[in-house]
């Protein structure tokens, strides 16, 4: 069957960029950068992308374009006769089938408050009673579970109309409408009063409040951030690689993912911090300043309920547009490996999903007391394994495989790498590659397993 291909190279960076943008960039990204000093973590976080985030993800893409397969049949391609490297193309399959266990019900929350705001049922409630919307959506499996079917019906139902008709030309009108959404956002809460104290908080390089948080922590911290941001290691990148065309070459796009990705996660950030310092709200950690926090801040302003709506819309966006491109990768992995129509995978894939996806949302109310790993819940233990195991663990695989001898080799990797118009990676490279860049990742691997 002849392989599917991007329309255009906007479709491309599009689909890529959606990929990466995810929940993650969006609340978790705002959060460290004020923790850790402002600029001076930025500063640090743009160093990693480049050093650690362009390179990994042009390996990624790398095996998907040189091979036109996704993960098992791209390995199995590449590699030499009798080795056994796509064995790792398993553990790409189920990463982002565990993934979308956990992330699919955070869709699916993101998406349940996108109506709760546009129906008003904020409108009048002030201090707990805004805490307790979400306890009572967690604490309420048929909601929760409502929320996480319509983003999976959803999603799948958009990959089944093939690449060019279903992601890409869904994928673009959601990147474009999510930018729009975060410039319109950023510039309302850039007016508000107060505002500027949040912009210097969040973005003005401050040696003290890193040196409180210590130079050590701003400086992992910066290096995990700037690694996981782009899902690597699972395959997720790999099969937009074997759909891409050979014009432009990988560091080239590699880049402007990272830009548009970083661009997203910067401007949410001057959405949060100016809203929160405009009306004395200490910003806090994960769940809590999304679902807490933030309504609070929206209750407050004029029109507040127009730009909850707006806010939860922009993160549906860009958590819907993750969701389908892991669909992607699920959905042209069964193509690949077992020879499935397109709307068989869809159907079938869905199904899985769909049940695989209910201990996530029972975690919450039925199932509050099973802690599967460390005394985490389901959702927190499912991300542990993805974020902590499957990531590193699959990047280290994806480098050795492009720079060692036993595997694809660095010369065949650079030439694909470097194949098209646009930015080349040299040559003189190869030792940073062999045997700094692996250092790098087993530390985010060994720090994420301690």
């Amino acid at each position: 069957m002849k392989r599917e291909r991007f329309q255009s190279r906007l479709g491309f960076l599009l689909v890529s960029a959606g990929c990466a943008v995810g929940i993650g960039n969006v609340w978790k990204f705002p959060y460290i950068t004020g923790a850790n000093g402002g600029g001076v973590f930025v500063l640090f976080y743009l160093l990693f992308l480049a050093i650690m985030g362009v390179p990994v993800l042009t390996m990624e893409l790398a095996v998907g374009r040189a091979s036109r397969k996704t993960a098992v049949q791209g390995y199995q391609a590449l590699e030499k006769p009798g080795s056994k490297w796509h064995i790792h193309g398993w553990f790409c399959v189920a990463g982002c089938c565990l993934l979308m266990m956990y992330y699919t019900t955070v869709s699916g929350w993101m998406l349940g408050y996108f109506f709760k705001f546009a129906a008003g049922v904020f409108s009048g409630l002030e201090g707990e009673a805004v805490d307790g919307v979400f306890y009572a959506m967690q604490a309420n499996p048929a909601e929760m579970g409502l929320w996480m079917a319509v983003t999976v019906l959803g999603g799948f139902f958009v990959c089944s109309f093939g690449l060019q008709k279903g992601l890409e030309r869904i994928t673009k009108v959601m990147m474009l409408g999510l930018l729009a959404l975060i410039a319109v956002l950023a510039v309302h809460s850039l007016t508000l009063e107060g505002a500027a104290e949040g912009v210097k908080f969040y973005l003005l390089p401050d040696l003290g409040r890193a040196a409180e948080a210590g130079l050590g922590q701003v400086i992992t911290a910066a290096m995990n951030q700037a690694f996981f941001t782009l899902s690597l290691g699972i395959a997720a990148m790999e099969v937009f690689g074997s759909y891409m065309s050979r014009n432009n070459t990988l560091t080239s796009e590699a880049v402007r993912i990272c830009c548009l990705d970083t661009f997203v996660a910067l401007m949410a950030g001057l959405i949060i911090f100016p809203a929160c310092f405009s009306f004395g709200v200490e910003p806090d950690y994960g769940p809590p300043l999304i679902f807490i926090t933030l309504p609070k801040v929206f209750l407050n302003m004029a029109g507040g309920r127009l730009w909850g709506a707006l806010f939860f819309l922009f993160m549906t966006f860009a958590s819907f547009s993750t969701v389908i491109a892991v669909f992607e990768n699920l959905q042209a992995s069964s193509i690949d490996n077992f020879g499935w129509s397109r709307k068989k995978a869809a159907l079938l894939n869905c199904g899985f999903i769909l049940l695989a996806s209910l201990p996530c949302v029972l975690g919450y109310n039925v199932w509050k007391d099973i802690h599967p790993i460390g005394g985490r819940d389901i959702l927190d233990s499912e991300d542990f394994l993805v974020s902590n195991l499957l990531l590193p663990l699959g990047s280290l695989v994806y480098l050795l495989f492009c720079v060692s001898r036993s595997g694809w080799g660095y010369d065949r990797y650079l030439e694909e790498a470097n194949a098209g118009e646009g930015l080349k990676l040299p040559r003189w490279l190869k030792p940073y590659f062999q045997f700094v860049l692996p250092a790098l990742i087993l530390l985010i691997l060994i720090q994420g397993l301690i």
